[in-house]
């Protein structure tokens, strides 16, 4: 994997206040991450640090390899950044604002008409490049921030809560946006949606009070918290107790729970542990899935419906930061 983002020990203090303790990570080339956290955390900090608007005050953030607090400059060549508050001017057109944006990041000018084209076809602009941005809707405001970050065309996105108050279309389209431009680019997503994160991410950070509290791909942080899979069927054939005794014999699962409903199926469910997922004895050599249907074919049961609980990236955030003690009013989001 090509590193584009590394971020090795790094902590930050604001006078005697620490926002950041000794945190490590690294993205690769075309990967999203998303970088979840509550309100204080220190996620805008880590942010801001990766694109030099702060300095570490120890470790190190890389960005192509270049330290951000010895060349704030050249890192910022490599970044596009959508903070959380859009630097937007509201009575500029959006042709007349990128176009300041291109001067600002120093494109030639026979260079800036391509680029300026370039963002607004895929930031689905081009028929608004003569709006005011004061007269756009939130959504269109929010693409207009997102065109100038990508204006330069560069290999790394920073987006701080980018669809922070958009409605559900709105949203659904900026989605699509940054899924698109992850294809071609690393991209680290900040936000507080966590339904965005399963949409869009193929990696996922989790900061509490600073620190990191978990990170990797969504389904491998989720099966390592909750040891194994929890299985819920919806059994015709025999009578509760029968079924309960058959899955207990099994030797491997764990919580079963049996009961009979009102048309006369019974629900139940059970809990296989992780080093027991792959597995099962008496199951066969299949994965857990098609050992519980053969299972069940072997015990003269019909399976009408089964379901493999999954933890969800809500119930990860909840527990890993729902018994935190903050200590209000000193740190950034």
């Amino acid at each position: 994997m090509n590193t584009r983002i590394e971020v090795k020990n790094l902590s930050k203090f604001y006078g005697n206040v620490q926002a950041v303790t000794d945190v490590s990570f690294s993205v690769g080339a075309q990967q999203v991450l998303g970088f979840l956290g509550p309100n204080g955390a220190g996620k805008t900090t880590i942010m801001k640090i990766l694109t030099g608007f702060h300095f570490p005050s120890s470790g190190t953030a890389l960005v192509d390899g270049i330290a951000v607090d010895e060349h704030p400059l050249e890192v910022k060549k490599r970044i596009g950044y959508l903070p959380e508050n859009v630097p937007l001017y509201g009575d500029m057109t959006v042709d007349e604002y990128l176009n300041f944006a291109a001067q600002a990041r120093l494109i030639p000018k026979q260079m800036r008409k391509a680029a300026i084209d370039t963002c607004l076809k895929e930031c689905a602009l081009t028929g608004y490049r003569n709006r005011k941005i004061e007269t756009l809707s939130k959504g269109y405001r929010q693409r207009a921030g997102l065109a100038q970050a990508i204006l330069h065309d560069p290999p790394i996105l920073i987006l701080d809560e980018p669809t922070t108050g958009l409605d559900p279309n709105q949203i659904i389209e900026i989605r699509s946006l940054i899924k698109e431009l992850g294809k071609r680019k690393t991209v680290i997503l900040s936000t507080h949606i966590l339904q965005e994160v399963e949409a869009i991410c193929s990696q996922v950070l989790i900061i509490n009070d600073g620190r990191i509290a978990v990170q990797g791909r969504p389904e491998e942080i989720a099966l390592s918290m909750k040891g194994g899979d929890t299985w819920e069927l919806v059994l015709k054939g025999a009578g509760a107790d029968i079924v309960k005794n058959k899955l207990l014999l099994l030797g491997q699962v764990s919580g079963v729970c049996a009961e009979v409903s009102d048309n006369g199926t019974v629900l139940t469910s059970f809990f296989i542990p992780a080093q027991n997922a792959a597995s099962c004895e008496n199951m066969g050599d299949a994965n857990a899935g098609e050992k519980i249907f053969d299972w069940a074919v072997a015990s003269n049961l019909k399976i009408l419906s089964m379901n493999c609980k999954k933890l969800s990236i809500e119930d990860i955030f909840v527990k890993l930061t729902g018994d935190e003690t903050k200590t209000a009013g000193h740190k950034d989001s």
